[in-house]
């Protein structure tokens, strides 16, 4: 880019900004009148981010060797220091922020406010630079900025120790502003005149339009006269917007026939503007501009994949829009930003590719240039609830059979984000095969955005469940699997189900639940009958008040020893484990012991969902060593996770993991696993498969 602000040489990458740059710089080097806190605002387009990624560059030791540091202003280059934290929010979650943050100090905090002590207490400056604050969280309706600043940004702004630079929408960052100190914080409003860089504007404008860098060669291009003053109509015109700046340059080099130099009526002074005189100048409604690009303007994330916008353009206005679609491009490009992306599916833990993606056979995904874009036609909608209702609506019939594991990527993780904002989320939250298919990060945030009153019980079980689901990141198979067990906890039989008839090879079938508080251990055994063979039973060892328990007694060999284990407990430790090991490990012993005369059992059926009362509990017998020893599966055991494995294979054929400490378990000779947490006990049949992970 030429040019040059008072004898020095503009930022190659931004052209200007050097009354914002000098106080950026200022705040990196930490000078004496500097404040702790910079907050960068403006208007939607007003080049935030733009200046942002400037600055960035300058504080990034590697790259700002390749930037002509000796021919700029001095008092925009911020000395050279190690590169800030710059966790990116675009797409994450508020807490997912945080944990960025940690992972680049190398915290071990287990907790928020844990990360936010272990920051206060470095010996090393903490520089922390946190753009994009309007493009956080998966769920665009369910107000995850807000959530950042008021969660994260607004903490660590009070913490001494941290230097803090943002990039946030106005009342934002007037509310981030508000809880400071004076003297404590400066805003930086890039709309204002003392930040506003109308020389900039032009020079961009100019830069953009010169064929030695992207423009193709026409002759408002190549004539330098003619560049240059149309790079000056366009800055002047454009205000303080860059993006308007782009907008018109892009509807130009696009659609050049026809166009007037000398006509500045064409050149656009706000977003609004640059869309309808472009329609108009391509002879088109500027209202079938607005709504081809609607759904893009309702979408959410990355975009919509190309195959349907015609049909979520046709839900929007309510008519057939295939036609405008099919050869609209012209009309939408410079709106409008294609990407290429290479569909995945989940398998284990991560994301791999196909095998016809690995020959190139990708997807393209639309999405608008800007957001200010979609701000502008969702302004424009005259209800944009309605909106996107019908989008989901059509949504809803994209998926083949209503059967998600078929739909498409975007279908199936992002139709809960337009229910979302059209009101309906509750009424879809009722689908097993949702939930188990649905990216679990974007439905969480999606549903932690109704109230809970509002839920029906299907949906608070998933709501529950959630933090286990994004904690593991565990693929399809594996959500079924912790989301069957925790319907039954919740005493949705129907729902599990229905999990089970998605078509997954489940670790495991619960069999029961009993919601009963205080369980400190548990085992299995028999109860002879005067004939026939014996009936399996598991005793629950809980307090002596618990309604229906039996004090604890003689129980045919079944002693329970001062911290309420069964005295042969069988469990290994996971070192034990990890040597295959059939030999008896030792129980875990409690930090606190409890009073054998004030617990008490209560005794259920191991396979039916059925208490059994008024049984002798010393009638019950145990297996035996040897039947332990002879069973096809053994029992390790961790503090929040079971692991079931093959004693022959030595493979982990299910691991348990709870969101609540284990507090008891025991495996049967024929495979049936009882556990117990702080919310009571259940049964899972455990299945010898591939070792699979869930709860």
């Amino acid at each position: 880019m030429s040019g040059s602000t008072e004898d020095y040489a503009p930022h190659p990458h931004i052209g200007g900004r050097t009354a914002a740059l000098r106080a950026l710089a200022a705040w990196r080097g930490a000078a004496p009148d500097a404040p702790r806190v910079v907050v960068v605002t403006g208007d939607s387009g007003s080049g935030r981010s733009r200046l942002l990624t400037g600055f960035l560059m300058l504080c990034e030791p590697e790259f700002r060797k390749q930037l002509p540091l000796d021919a700029m202003d001095p008092s925009t280059v911020p000395p050279e220091l190690p590169a800030p934290a710059v966790p990116a929010p675009d797409g994450l979650t508020a807490a997912q922020v945080l944990w960025l943050l940690a992972d680049h100090y190398e915290l071990d905090a287990t907790s928020t406010q844990g990360v936010f002590a272990e920051l206060a207490a470095l010996d090393e400056p903490v520089t922390v630079v946190v753009p994009d604050v309007d493009r956080a969280g998966p769920v665009r309706a369910a107000g995850e900025p807000a959530r950042l600043v008021r969660e994260v940004l607004t903490p660590l702004a009070a913490t001494g120790t941290v230097r803090l630079l943002a990039e946030l929408p106005r009342p934002l960052a007037v509310e981030l502003a508000a809880g400071l100190a004076p003297g404590t914080v400066q805003i930086i409003d890039l709309d204002e005149p003392e930040w506003a860089d109308p020389a900039g504007l032009v020079l961009h404008a100019q830069a953009v339009l010169n064929p030695e860098f992207v423009a193709p060669e026409l002759p408002l291009t190549v004539d330098p006269a003619a560049r240059l003053a149309l790079g000056a109509a366009i800055g002047r015109r454009a205000g303080t917007s860059p993006l308007v700046v782009q907008l018109a340059v892009q509807a130009v080099l696009m659609a050049p026939e026809g166009f007037d130099p000398a006509d500045e009526g064409w050149l656009p002074t706000s977003v609004g503007e640059a869309l309808d005189l472009h329609a108009r100048r391509l002879g088109a409604d500027p209202q079938t501009l607005r709504l081809m690009l609607a759904p893009l303007a309702l979408a959410e994330t990355e975009g919509i994949p190309v195959s349907l916008w015609g049909r979520l353009a046709s839900a929007v206005a309510e008519q057939d829009m295939s036609q405008a679609i099919a050869g609209g491009m012209l009309l939408a490009g410079p709106f409008v930003q294609p990407e290429e992306q290479r569909a995945e599916e989940e398998q284990g833990g991560g994301r791999t590719l196909r095998a016809e993606e690995e020959q190139g056979d990708g997807r393209m995904l639309l999405r608008l240039l800007h957001p200010a874009i979609g701000d502008e036609i969702r302004a424009g909608l005259p209800n944009v609830r309605a909106a996107q209702t019908r989008i989901a609506m059509a949504l809803l019939e994209a998926v083949p059979e209503q059967d998600w594991s078929r739909a498409d990527p975007y279908v199936r993780d992002h139709i809960a984000g337009h229910t979302l904002e059209a009101g309906l989320l509750p009424q879809l939250l009722t689908d097993p095969g949702l939930f188990v298919h649905s990216d679990p990060v974007s439905l969480r945030a999606t549903v932690e955005a109704v109230p809970v009153e509002a839920l029906g019980a299907p949906a608070r079980t998933y709501l529950r469940t959630a933090p286990l689901l994004t904690r593991t990141q565990v693929p399809p198979a594996l959500r079924a699997a912790l989301l069957e067990t925790a319907f039954v906890e919740d005493g949705l039989p129907e729902y599990a189900d229905a999990v089970h008839r998605l078509g997954f090879e489940l670790p495991w079938r619960t069999l029961w639940s009993l919601p009963v508080a205080g369980v400190s251990a548990v085992t299995v055994g028999s109860l002879p009958r005067p004939e026939g063979p014996t009936t399996p039973v598991a005793v629950l060892v809980v307090p002596a008040d618990t309604p229906g328990a039996r004090p604890v007694g003689g129980m045919g060999g079944i002693e329970m020893d001062a911290t309420g284990e069964t005295s042969d407990a069988h469990e290994t430790s996971d070192a034990d484990e990890a040597g295959d090991s059939d030999e008896a490990g030792e129980a875990e012993e409690s930090d606190e012991t409890s009073d054998r005369g004030r617990s008490a059992v209560l005794v259920h059926d191991l396979v039916r969902p059925h208490p059994l009362a008024d049984i002798d509990p010393g009638q019950i017998l145990r297996p035996s060593e040897d039947e332990r020893a002879a069973a096809p599966l053994g029992l390790s055991r961790g503090a929040d996770y079971l692991r079931v494995w093959d004693r022959a294979s030595g493979e982990v054929v299910a691991a348990l993991l709870s969101d609540t400490p284990f507090t008891a378990a025991d495996l049967s000779p024929d495979g049936v696993l009882v556990v117990a947490t702080e919310r009571g006990a259940k049964a899972l049949h455990i299945r010898p498969a591939a070792a699979t992970i869930a709860s």
